[in-house]
């Protein structure tokens, strides 16, 4: 199961403990409104943005069936319609030369077939693969940076077929998906040290971000060395835990509650809890909180 996977189940399963512990009202008419408007809304943004990319393609080849490739200049304009912040137009022939690329002219008369995203995927191929299909059009998905930046991002383009005298060129327009949707990744987080040899970085915390998020909740990620421990603390709210690795012991109220990899813990509100690693690796697990994790929620005891 990838993380992304893992992380929505344990999200769901923690949400509906949270619900029985009384923290989140599912019967709340007014407030399973505004949740679906957002989620609505969230949905409607990213659509919208597919809308745009193909309604931009297919203006593009619409200039183009008109002026051929006189309308190249104009793609290259910036702060246009075709071209503003990582918003362009790109224009190949078939054979994968590429001949309009706004966000680097040298770019321009490359023999770019054989482009490989981050991770290896042969988009080049999958371009102009999806460009001569039957359907003459289609989407790709692959990593690539957004213009000035050296780290890839998730970009999904719209890529189809037309025509100018006798040559065939492919007319395509992206987005990146970060920019619509809020996403993070294990390996990139920070962590910082708690207890001793503990380590906590936000995987999810609403505060962290720089997006409207509309949601209260979050997701740490909880590294307890061998042989050490997170000392007696209460939350005010209810918290669960999911083990990712390794072995240990929760105690509940001075209650052991053995852990191991997949299992999951529901600690009721205002409950004193604590944490050992009784194994010879790293535990590691995911802890989420609803509300959102705030040091007013949390106090230590004896």
């Amino acid at each position: 199961m990838s993380e992304l996977k893992k992380i929505l189940c344990v999200l769901s399963m923690a949400i509906l403990l949270l619900v029985a512990a009384g923290c989140v009202q599912p019967d709340n008419t007014e407030m399973s409104e505004q949740e679906d408007q957002i989620i609505i809304e969230a949905h409607n943004e990213l659509l919208s943005q597919k809308q745009d990319r193909i309604a931009l393609v297919n203006a593009a080849i619409e200039l183009i069936d008109e002026k051929g490739e006189l309308a190249f200049p104009e793609f290259r304009e910036n702060n246009s319609q075709w071209y503003h912040d990582d918003s362009y137009i790109t224009v190949w022939k078939a054979e994968g030369i590429r001949v309009v690329y706004p966000p680097k002219a040298s770019g321009e008369g490359e023999d770019v077939k054989d482009l490989e995203d981050y991770n290896g995927k042969p988009f080049g191929r999958m371009f102009i693969d999806t460009a001569l299909s039957e359907e003459g059009e289609g989407w790709v998905d692959y990593y690539w940076p957004k213009p000035g930046e050296t780290s890839p991002s998730k970009k999904y383009t719209f890529v189809k077929r037309t025509t100018i005298d006798n040559q065939t060129y492919l007319v395509n327009s992206g987005f990146y998906l970060d920019d619509y949707i809020y996403t993070n990744d294990l390996e990139d987080l920070e962590h910082f040290s708690r207890f001793g040899d503990v380590f906590i970085g936000n995987l999810f915390h609403p505060e962290t971000t720089d997006k409207e998020l509309e949601v209260n909740y979050s997701i740490a990620h909880v590294i307890i060395k061998p042989g050490k421990s997170i000392e007696s603390h209460m939350m005010k709210n209810p918290e669960v835990y999911y083990v990712l690795e390794g072995e240990g012991v929760l105690y509940i109220e001075d209650m052991p509650v053995e852990l191991s990899k997949g299992k999951l813990v529901h600690i009721p509100a205002n409950s004193k809890q604590s944490t050992e690693n009784t194994g010879h690796v790293d535990l590691e697990f995911f802890a989420i909180n609803e509300p959102a994790w705030a040091e007013g929620n949390e106090e230590m005891v004896e």
